[in-house]
């Protein structure tokens, strides 16, 4: 064992004292904890866009998701990631389902107002059909809304070099997942999970109530029909606003 600790140095260093104590007491066997710490290095490490780094690297296909309840940054970190990619003079399209307009027709909006230009689209056949060939980085918001042909479209895309991006709701107003999301997150290689704020205790919030009689699973709204809650304070059915 103490050979393995001094292994332990080399990658990291945290664990040294740590690692024996739990191969001893649990019974796991040293070629399974280096076999996931390698794999916490390789989750650690990973960056999406090598290419901003060195702009000598050419970027590699793959799939990105930002995912999280109402209110929780995901157009925002999804903004973010394409005006990264735009500095780094990729070219960059950012699409949207036409049936989000609270905010703009045409453009991938915040709820603080913060956007960008995007084209408007009523489903994922038209969506592929508005990819130019060129084209390096795609963007999705509000994935959630998009049919379910939006996850073979984004493995084509991803197959054939595009770096693609999408961001949308991963559970529905009773809590449930919301596809295609699920699937979506299971075929990318990175998934961010963001976090709002409880309405109610201020914990952080993963699940969108609704407070609107309504009972149809897509109800396009901001702050007048949604808040954030966490799991303890969220009920599965329409209520009143909080305050």
């Amino acid at each position: 064992m103490s050979g393995l600790g001094k292994r332990g140095r080399g990658w990291g260093g945290a664990w040294e004292g740590w690692l024996p104590a739990v191969v001893k007491s649990h019974s796991v066997s040293c070629v399974s904890v280096r076999a996931a710490l390698c794999c916490r290095a390789v989750v650690a490490e990973f960056n999406p866009f090598p290419w901003l780094s060195s702009p000598s690297i050419e970027p590699r296909g793959h799939i990105e998701v930002v995912t999280g309840g109402m209110f929780s940054g995901k157009t925002e970190e999804l903004i973010r990631r394409l005006r990264l990619a735009m500095h780094a003079k990729r070219k960059v399209q950012a699409f949207k389902p036409r049936i989000d307009d609270r905010y703009d027709a045409t453009k991938v909006m915040t709820h603080f107002g913060v956007g960008i230009e995007a084209v408007a689209v009523p489903n994922s056949a038209a969506l592929e059909a508005r990819v130019e060939a060129d084209t390096q980085v795609v963007g999705v918001d509000e994935a959630q809304f998009f049919d379910a042909g939006i996850v073979d479209l984004v493995e084509r895309l991803a197959d054939r070099g595009v770096c693609v991006l999408l961001a949308g709701l991963d559970q529905d107003y009773l809590g449930r997942p919301f596809a295609p999301m699920p699937q979506l997150m299971a075929i990318a290689e990175h998934v961010t999970k963001v976090y709002a704020v409880c309405a109610v205790c201020g914990a952080p919030a993963t699940r969108s109530q609704r407070i609107v009689e309504q009972k149809s699973t897509i109800l396009v709204g901001g702050d007048e029909s949604y808040e954030p809650r966490c799991r303890c304070c969220f009920q599965r059915r329409e209520l009143s606003r909080t305050s």
